[in-house]
């Protein structure tokens, strides 16, 4: 299964949510598909969707897919390389009024150099890495939060002797 995540911020990404219905319209896209579509005003043809899903809601989708299509957003793409899956990051942009600039550019370019993730800038490019992913090896997400923890407990002593 394929979850796509737009986000919530307060910006339509409805060229992503149409290029899917037609991948899908098309037979190009031949897996269940599900869209958290936030408040974009597209409304999906070929596959189900839901603008905002609670916190269980989201879990639960996210659990069931092995694929994320998502925006660029940062909170979106590590919880998705953090439960592993495959995940297509797209950066939302300014000029098509889906963010105030193009900073997603920059977020989606260094996860993808990084090797967490496969980038597209052209919604056109999904088909091709759709199908190519499932080939794809990426590096497995390891938690830093007990180091950085210790970092900071490490900090606190010493500035209290």
């Amino acid at each position: 299964m394929i979850f796509v995540t737009v986000g919530s911020q307060k910006f339509q990404f409805n060229r992503l949510l149409v290029e899917i219905d037609r991948l899908i319209e098309e037979k190009k896209i031949n897996e269940e598909v599900f869209a958290q579509t936030g408040h974009s005003d597209y409304k999906p043809k070929n596959y189900k969707y839901k603008e905002f899903l609670d916190r269980d809601e989201f879990l639960r989708v996210m659990n069931k897919c092995d694929k994320v299509i998502t925006h660029g957003g940062t909170g979106a793409i590590i919880g998705a390389v953090k439960q592993g899956k495959k995940v297509i990051a797209i950066p939302r942009l300014k000029k098509f009024g889906e963010h105030v600039d193009d900073h997603q550019l920059q977020i989606v370019s260094q996860f993808e150099k990084m090797n967490f993730i496969r980038r597209i800038n052209d919604e056109r490019e999904l088909m091709n890495v759709v199908l190519e992913i499932e080939n794809d090896n990426f590096r497995t997400y390891k938690s830093n939060t007990i180091a950085i923890i210790d970092s900071i407990e490490k900090f606190i002593n010493k500035v209290e002797k």
